[in-house]
């Protein structure tokens, strides 16, 4: 990661003086696990070594300011804390953040400035909302003396985007910025949630494949999935009221019940059990050096969503398709919500950017758009600095 030389400069150049706290939070790639979360299930992620840094001073007076290095223009908060909106909707990721904490005790009687760089690219799903978070929180929590234990942390990271920035996203984003180590994979059962590491071999990298493309009706689609999943559980709870949700389902128990389901309901279903299986199979794998095995996997994963969940899309299949033939890759899949975006590889060191460019290349002359690629190793999670 780089070192925090520009976030300090933007504070000294925006508030004309020195800050008292740094911290730094990394971006995040899905691994494994593609719509388990809010299914109850289990998933795989790794902090990358691509991070939001943050600087911090406190205020004499109850003003908050705050500048990032995307709109370097302050957005300054005097009175209640609102979201935002609009060019300055960006500070509701620290400003969620710092109501969630005073829901946990944070007693706040002065304000502060704070600064925000990032070399996180915006738009490739590796998360940089959730590393402002954790940076955020890490400083907040330092300075007014709040002490939570890293999961909490997570947990009301997760709050800030669900509530204040008013995005329903999982538990996945904080927990793998909060809990990442380099060469370890970060395994969240969503139910508790419960975080843990797994190992990994260290000759990994992950290559980042960005669309930039979004399907217009991505918000509606994401609903439907999560409506259908829900319409799944219902259907099998009403067999077995001890399921609470899709976790709980075992595969026999999904084939003996899914004929009765709508086809549709039905295929998602099958995916997420299947998937959250695929987990605990890659979970294995990785432990235990097997990373070809591992790779299957992650094929085996963007298939299920290509034909069962069905969030994939033509440009998607299209990237896995020729990394299939690549020599040096694993394994590959789509990564995040689907229905546009990304696409994610797992290679060995003798893949090289020459390789990704004309990977990038051959995508260009069939769509005619630009994929970008972006290059990631595992790294260690939120921290002070």
């Amino acid at each position: 990661m780089p070192t925090p030389g520009p976030v300090r400069k933007l504070f000294e150049q925006t508030f004309s003086s020195t800050p008292t706290l740094l911290a730094r939070a990394p971006g995040r790639i899905e691994v494994i696990g593609n719509h388990t979360d809010y299914n109850g299930g289990s998933v795989l992620g790794a902090a990358i070594d691509r991070s939001v840094d943050v600087a911090f001073r406190p205020r004499t007076d109850s003003a908050i300011l705050l500048v990032s290095d995307i709109l370097p223009e302050v957005v300054r908060i005097d009175g209640q804390v609102v979201p935002q909106e609009g060019d300055a909707s960006w500070a509701n990721y620290p400003l969620g953040v710092l109501v969630a904490l005073e829901k946990r005790g944070l007693k706040r009687d002065h304000g502060f400035e704070l600064a925000v760089t990032s070399d996180v690219p915006t738009g490739s799903g590796l998360s940089s909302s959730a590393a402002l978070e954790l940076s955020s929180a890490l400083v907040l929590c330092a300075h007014f003396g709040l002490e939570l234990k890293r999961s909490e942390l997570a947990m009301a990271c997760r709050e800030a985007e669900n509530d204040f920035v008013g995005m329903p996203c999982g538990i996945l984003d904080q927990g793998v910025s909060a809990f990442g180590e380099k060469d370890q994979l970060v395994h969240i059962d969503c139910r508790g949630p419960d975080f843990s590491t797994v190992p990994m071999p260290p000759n990994v990298h992950f290559w980042i494949f960005n669309t930039h493309q979004k399907h217009a009706l991505v918000e509606s689609l994401y609903s439907t999935r999560h409506g259908e999943c829900m319409e799944a559980t219902a259907a099998f709870k009403s067999h077995d009221p001890q399921i609470e949700c899709l976790a709980d389902v075992s595969p026999d128990h999904l084939d003996r019940v899914i004929d009765q389901l709508p086809e549709d309901v039905g295929k998602r279903a099958r995916h997420v059990v299947e998937e959250i299986d695929r987990v605990r199979q890659a979970s294995e794998f990785f432990s235990s050096g097997d990373l070809d095995g591992a790779g299957r996997l992650l094929f085996g994963s963007h298939e299920s969503s290509r034909l069962l969940f069905e969030n994939s899309t033509v440009e998607l299949d299209d990237l896995i398709e020729r990394l299939k033939d690549q020599p040096g890759v694993y394994g590959a899949r789509l990564t995040g919500g689907g229905f546009g975006g990304a696409v994610m590889a797992m290679t060995d060191g003798s893949f090289t950017m020459e390789q990704a460019l004309e990977i990038c290349r051959q995508y260009e002359l069939r769509f005619g758009e630009k994929a970008d690629t972006l290059h990631v190793r595992t790294a260690d999670g939120a921290a002070l600095l």
